[in-house]
């Protein structure tokens, strides 16, 4: 009831049921995972991917996907950390990444969403011929190696802290209440879960569709580039080949688990946030309890299909 209450989606639901059974699984198994410490650790590792994840959930809920996530946010990174080191002033020169990072997010998911909209070209292909492009680019930029920067205002916000709690964690959790304010309260939201559930009723409607979608591929670059400007502040550098890698996978994983349909016109931002803790909780438990890296995939993906048949049930009922 609890959760049916705070989340009216109830698909979420299952969702957070599957978490509260995860966590007390994992609590009980390993006195480890329960120190306070641990579960930081949890939600700003899962942060950086989970911020991205917050973006693909409107992007899916438009009837759309996005491939090239991963591959934009070494692109962002790399871009900020020149830069960044091209400012002779930490402070300017943070303020100046920042400001790129967002930029260069968001023109690769206005890329994308051109692609999708006025070129009239599939979700999945669009984004899988950007996927290679933007690594491309970013390797191109760095030169296939590590950039690095020397910025203290970059190092001191990879380790800042709000009352103990990481950085990337707040920023996931108020990004959450900002999406799903816009998803669930706006016009544009209404908007969006029409056009990706029926894209010809929609256009009948009078929604312009191809603009709800643009903005929802927007949104996720935004997304991307915050959260390559958080994870190369965590790393004080970004690797042009290794930077977002699986992101992708693990984003749009983060959305099923949350309840958002894949074919589009509903979903939960909530639902996501839980998904993405799930997705978290499983790979630190894993290294706990000594499974072989071998077999992580298996187990998670166990885990995940679990999790969706949960929420499934809980939407039935």
């Amino acid at each position: 009831m609890f959760v049916k209450r705070f989340f009216p989606r109830s698909a979420a639901g299952g969702a957070y049921l599957a978490l509260l059974v995860l966590l007390i699984v994992c609590s009980v198994s390993s006195p480890s995972f329960r120190q306070w410490q641990n579960l930081l650790n949890i939600t700003r590792q899962v942060s950086y991917s989970g911020i991205i994840a917050l973006g693909m959930t409107l992007v899916i809920i438009g009837g759309g996907i996005d491939l090239s996530v991963g591959s934009l946010l070494a692109l962002t990174g790399c871009l900020s950390i020149i830069t960044m080191n091209a400012c002779p002033d930490p402070a300017w020169g943070l303020a100046a990444a920042f400001a790129v990072a967002l930029l260069a997010g968001a023109a690769g998911g206005a890329v994308n969403g051109t692609l999708v909209t006025l070129g009239r070209i599939p979700p999945f292909i669009a984004t899988l011929g950007t996927y290679s492009i933007f690594r491309s680019l970013a390797l191109y930029t760095a030169d296939a190696g590590l950039l690095s920067t020397a910025n203290p205002c970059f190092r001191a916000l990879g380790r800042a802290t709000v009352a103990g709690i990481p950085l990337p964690t707040i920023a996931l959790v108020v990004l959450t209440g900002v999406f799903a304010l816009l998803l669930d309260r706006t016009a544009y939201g209404r908007h969006l879960c029409a056009a990706g559930a029926n894209d010809k009723v929609a256009r009948y409607a009078a929604i312009r569709t191809g603009r709800v979608r643009f903005f929802s591929y927007l949104a996720i670059g935004a997304t991307v580039g915050l959260s390559a400007l958080l994870l190369g502040a965590r790393l004080n550098s970004i690797s042009s080949t290794n930077a977002g890698l699986a992101y992708e996978l693990d984003a749009i994983a983060a959305v099923i688990i949350g309840g958002t349909a894949m074919s589009g016109g509903r979903g939960s931002l909530w639902g996501t946030l839980a998904g993405v803790a799930i997705l978290g909780i499983v790979s630190n438990i894993l290294d706990m309890w000594g499974v072989s890296v071998n077999l992580q995939g298996t187990v998670k993906g166990l885990v995940i299909i679990a999790a969706v048949l949960i929420q499934r049930k809980e939407a039935a009922a």
